[in-house]
């Protein structure tokens, strides 16, 4: 069975799903039947082919392809042109687009193809819930979400819970969480605190992550630490005393190294597919208070694994809450056992593979 992955936005969470993706259907035993392919975008914020063939198996093919984010006419025209050619020469029996714009593209070369083909899209977040964007840009992406689903047809694939109840809303649909690899991540775990509270977060400093609200929030709690694992366009956003910026690490040990110093991590997100890094930071035993959107609110249980928050007057209680060792260290444990129970990606991605062979 061969199997195409198509995806636009290589970054951040989703560079991390698709580098385990691409080591577990490039193991030896799922290599005996399933042949598998990537084609992805390198434009987006400077994806690095040469990084990528150093990080991802070499036991699948890695094409690299110019996609852009945003609408583009002709330089959609061109991507598609190409995508097609792609599609036509691997002749794959699976295609599973990744993204809203390479579920566009996708979906109008596959049917160029001229031969029917098994369609699969994974939003990873949908477009239309992005908050950096008009209302009518919104509804736009609604539209095209909606019309392409009944015009091409083919089946959502959900990477969260929340995700998965609205793409019912628009159309056949299945639920395959994302994961992380809990194996690999434990190895970093080591019972940490901090004389004095540190809170951080790990990602990009763009719209997505509201750094205006994490800056804000380090304001208002000046006596504790915090840290963003990370770097980004909007790091001038974040200008309290009280706030390191670690800038980029290339280096995955050195990321969960710091990670794992933390003691309490902070999602202050403005909306999400279901984030890589919170998992992470679970796996890590880290307690949780993040924003109560799509995303978050499928990973986090308040007062168990962590709080969800709507507006910052609430996190006095919260902070005051996890202040406490003892609390967080259970907060902590019962989050990490939540990861292995829904979260385990080589479990989800076993999944996956059924589905493929439905």
């Amino acid at each position: 069975m061969k199997v195409v992955h198509v995806v636009e936005a290589l970054e951040g969470g989703v560079y991390s799903y698709f580098k385990d993706l691409s080591w577990f259907f490039g193991s030896e035993e799922v290599r005996k039947t399933v042949d598998t392919t990537i084609i992805y975008s390198g434009h987006r914020n400077g994806v690095n082919p040469a990084k990528v063939q150093a990080e991802f198996s070499t036991n699948v093919k890695l094409i690299h392809m110019s996609m852009v984010r945003e609408i583009a006419p002709f330089q959609d025209l061109k991507s598609l042109y190409k995508l097609r050619k792609q599609l036509q020469e691997i002749n794959p029996d699976i295609i599973h687009l990744h993204s809203s714009k390479a579920g566009v593209l996708g979906r109008i070369a596959v049917f160029a193809l001229f031969k029917k083909r098994k369609v699969f899209y994974t939003p990873h977040g949908y477009a239309f819930l992005r908050t950096d964007i008009s209302k009518t840009t919104q509804n736009l992406y609604f539209t095209i979400e909606k019309s392409f689903q009944q015009v091409f047809g083919g089946t959502t694939i959900a990477c969260g819970d929340t995700e998965f109840e609205i793409a019912k809303t628009i159309g056949h649909s299945k639920l395959n969480r994302n994961g992380v690899d809990i194996t690999t991540i434990r190895q970093y775990f080591l019972s940490h605190q901090n004389a004095k509270l540190t809170v951080g977060i790990l990602g990009r400093i763009t719209a997505a992550r509201n750094p205006q609200l994490f800056n804000e929030i380090a304001l208002r709690f000046p006596d504790y630490n915090f840290i963003w694992i990370g770097d980004g366009e909007l790091r001038d956003l974040i200008t309290a005393p009280n706030v390191q910026i670690t800038g980029w690490i290339l280096d995955k040990n050195i990321v969960l190294n710091t990670l794992n110093k933390i003691d309490i991590y902070l999602q202050t997100s403005l909306w999400e597919g279901l984030p890589i890094a919170v998992l992470e930071a679970m796996v890590l035993e880290k307690p949780v208070i993040a924003t109560n959107i799509v995303g978050n609110k499928d990973i986090v249980i308040p007062n168990e694994t962590g709080f969800l928050f709507d507006d910052i007057n609430e996190l006095e209680n919260y902070f005051e809450a996890l202040k406490d060792a003892n609390t967080r260290v259970s907060f902590g444990e019962r989050a990490f056992k939540r990861c292995q129970k829904l979260f385990d990606i080589n479990q989800n991605f076993e999944q996956l593979l059924e589905l493929y062979q439905e």
